[in-house]
């Protein structure tokens, strides 16, 4: 029996992408919505509660739309926003992160997406947090740069597109409320509570 995945939000940029890996496998079928059905909300209930999986590419608040969207305990959802990265009742979706976490993961109906800077902290961070090799409450801070591809289509087409020579190298971006949310999500499964993730910049990777 194939596994039926429903991709929401599969005309952006991360939703493109998982299609693309997924599109040839003969162990799964994709639900896809035509344009005018991405905007119904019946819709797009009606994929979410028919398919076995539903991975959302989804800005925030419209990712906590559709959770609400799901009425059966059977879906699954893997959400690649940052809307359930640090909730209670939702599987951080980093398997090694630590001893368990993988059948944490394996067994979750909830998974949040870790997201690269909170990743890249954890993983340099909590190993050395439990080998009790620094104290959980020494201050660190983490200098972080990502490729541009990571801004979705808006920022590609300015790197890639006709003019994208004229496009800095390296330029800082998120010193606010991104640079929060990373920090708090590495606090939250680093187990280092004083965590400060700089988020340096795009760049061209």
């Amino acid at each position: 029996m194939t596994a039926r995945i429903f991709i929401d939000g599969e005309a952006g940029t991360t939703g493109l992408q998982i299609r693309e890996r997924l599109i040839d496998r003969r162990d799964i079928s994709l639900i896809s919505l035509s344009d005018a059905e991405r905007k119904d909300t019946e819709a797009r209930r009606r994929a979410l509660n028919s398919c076995d999986l539903t991975i959302l590419c989804l800005p925030d608040d419209a990712a906590r739309d559709s959770v609400s969207l799901i009425d059966n305990d059977r879906t699954r959802v893997i959400d690649a926003s940052t809307a359930h990265r640090t909730a209670s009742d939702w599987t951080y979706g980093f398997p090694e992160m630590t001893a368990g976490q993988a059948d944490a993961v394996r067994g979750a109906m909830r998974i949040s997406n870790p997201g690269c800077y909170p990743t890249g902290a954890i993983a340099l961070i909590r190993p050395l947090v439990e080998a009790g090799l620094i104290p959980k409450d020494f201050p660190l801070t983490v200098n972080a740069i990502s490729g541009y591809s990571g801004g979705g289509k808006a920022l590609i087409q300015r790197f890639e597109g006709p003019d994208g020579d004229t496009e800095p190298a390296f330029y800082a971006y998120g010193l606010g409320s991104d640079a929060q949310a990373f920090a708090g999500t590495a606090q939250a499964y680093s187990d280092a509570v004083r965590t400060v993730i700089r988020t340096g910049g795009r760049a061209v990777l």
